[in-house]
């Protein structure tokens, strides 16, 4: 990215015609995006982010246990050859059962599965569930297990989830294995989620996440690729995002940083934890004082995480004073992870807007520039919506005395969250 980004201007902005044009583009509504807003965004955030856009891919968009679970059961059913899983999230439930049914039985076939579980996100994980992978051929590895002489490892795990098949098929978003997500967000039972099923040239780099992961925790392994993924044909640019732990700064929080900066109509997130840096915030506000609507759809009621959402009260206030749009998802849990941008570009993955994401934990995220993809994510948005409450900057305000002493309390923990 140019080094102004930070401040909220972009080197198309200084074109002052050119960034006219792109904005009433951008503006005028349904249609495919031109040559020049792909190039735009395209050159933007690889610059930005060091991974290129591949072309001819195809993605679905999933919504709810409902459409991610069978979809993901069948690409397993269906697999010919490999089954890759990472998650940071395996938990209980009758699809936690079905997932380690399913994959044991490929196994058991002659397929090669290989499966990495995150020793901290897997913890309620039935130890009878491992024991049946196993048996069956499955290859187990448990990605930075807590031990004494490296305390440093536990506060930096794998977020992502990932499932790749027969190194052509690829699943990519914010879906754990567990009970939680099964159904269709109808009740405080059921989670809110998004999910991708990318088939294309990315589906190399969510190969590479789970191999990132796979190879650090075992013996390193080669194993030939069978044949490269399907072109498809009018098929959208997608650019897959890597992240790794590190200390500091991540490709998430450079992922986020320019999803923002890039923005010049409409900037809309999705996430279920949000606590950003103050950088972030600013950079937000600098987005609305340019004129950009900052739409934010956050967990209301029913969170997993208390603490989190305390810690974001404060940036969510300078927000609403700033003219941003908040609201609180009210049906169930709201897990999902999705950013859109003036209406052309999309985010889903496994980042959320919080510190963990952006400078601890490992996660992946496809970026497409595709207006029906986008399309179909914001008019998701738009339905969330009308299930949620919006809030209201004065009322927000007069959020009590022990409830601001919450929040300056859960801010002190504000790396951890």
């Amino acid at each position: 990215m140019p080094s102004d980004t930070g401040s909220g201007r972009h080197s198309f902005e200084d074109q002052s015609q050119e960034a006219g044009s792109l904005d009433s583009q951008a503006a005028s509504g349904p249609g495919s995006a031109s040559p020049r807003e792909q190039a735009y965004y395209r050159t933007e955030l690889e610059y930005a982010l060091g991974t290129p856009f591949t072309d001819g891919n195809h993605v679905e968009v999933m919504r709810n246990g409902v459409e991610i679970f069978p979809a993901m059961l069948h690409a397993i059913d269906t697999a010919e050859a490999s089954i890759d899983v990472v998650t940071y999230v395996y938990w209980t439930g009758d699809i936690a059962r079905r997932f380690a049914a399913a994959l044991a039985r490929r196994a058991r076939e002659g397929l090669r599965v290989r499966v990495v579980l995150d020793a901290v996100g897997t913890q309620k994980m039935s130890p009878e569930v491992v024991n049946q992978m196993r048996e069956a051929g499955i290859e187990v590895r448990c990605f930075r297990p807590i031990r004494l002489p490296r305390p440093w490892q536990a506060d930096k795990r794998t977020h992502r989830k990932i499932l790749v098949c027969d190194d052509r098929l690829g699943f990519v978003g914010g879906v754990g294995i567990a009970a939680e997500w099964e159904g269709d967000a109808r009740t405080p039972d059921e989670w809110r989620e998004t999910h991708l099923q990318v088939s294309g040239a990315a589906v190399i780099g969510l190969h590479s996440a789970f191999l990132d992961n796979w190879n650090e925790c075992g013996p390193w392994q080669w194993h030939p690729i069978r044949q490269r993924p399907p072109v498809h044909e009018h098929g959208m640019l997608v650019q897959c995002v890597r992240a790794s732990s590190t200390i500091g700064w991540t490709e998430s929080a450079a992922m986020l940083r320019s999803l923002v900066a890039v923005s010049h109509v409409r900037l809309r997130i999705v996430t279920a934890y949000f606590a950003p840096d103050d950088d972030l915030v600013e950079q937000m506000i600098s987005a609305l004082e340019r004129g950009v609507s900052v739409e934010l759809l956050v967990p209301g009621r029913y969170n997993d995480s208390r603490l989190s959402q305390l810690a974001g009260h404060p940036s969510i206030e300078r927000l609403l004073d700033a003219g941003a749009k908040v609201w609180v998802f009210l049906p169930t849990m709201l897990h999902a992870k999705v950013i859109t941008v003036d209406g052309r570009l999309s985010c889903v993955g496994s980042v959320n807007v919080n510190h963990r994401s952006m400078g601890k934990d490992e996660e992946c995220c496809a970026l497409m520039i595709s207006d029906d993809v986008t399309a179909t994510l914001d008019g998701q948005f738009d339905d969330d919506c009308q299930r949620s409450t919006r809030l209201d900057a004065a009322e927000f305000h007069r959020r009590g005395r022990w409830t601001r002493l919450k929040e300056q309390g859960a801010r002190l923990l504000l790396e951890q969250l």
